[in-house]
């Protein structure tokens, strides 16, 4: 590939983990709302467990695309940097490596610390 498709699958791979966010956003967005209105202090038992597999489910279907994406783009800073005469954006792209590992862990870090706190909120 070229650098400027190089380029372009980069930025399509930065457009996917950020798409990735939303639902996630939505879902913890409502259960918020629910949460700090006491709606979750009289529902059943059936509901807040219904409620927390919703977050788990939605958090780690985001969680596995935006680390597919991560994935993908490491390997593309590998094809990047064989790339000889590279412009001033494809070597601050190829340099994105530790960027990269450490937007995975706080990918799966903060997941979990979420969920940890939806937990909380929900079973109180």
């Amino acid at each position: 590939m070229d650098e400027k498709s190089l380029i372009k699958l980069w930025n399509e791979n930065r457009t996917q983990i950020i798409i990735a966010q939303i639902s996630p956003a939505l879902v913890l967005i409502g259960l918020v709302a629910l949460s700090a209105y006491g709606k979750f202090t009289d529902a059943s038992d059936g509901t807040k467990y219904f409620a927390l597999g919703v977050a788990a489910v939605t958090g780690v279907l985001a969680m596995i695309s935006q680390y597919a994406a991560i994935r993908e783009a490491e390997a593309l800073i590998a094809d990047l940097k064989k790339i000889e005469k590279r412009s001033a954006l494809s070597d601050k792209i190829a340099d994105s490596r530790g960027l990269l590992s450490l937007s995975a862990i706080a990918i799966i870090g903060m997941g979990l610390a979420i969920f940890a706190l939806v937990t909380w909120a929900v079973l109180g």
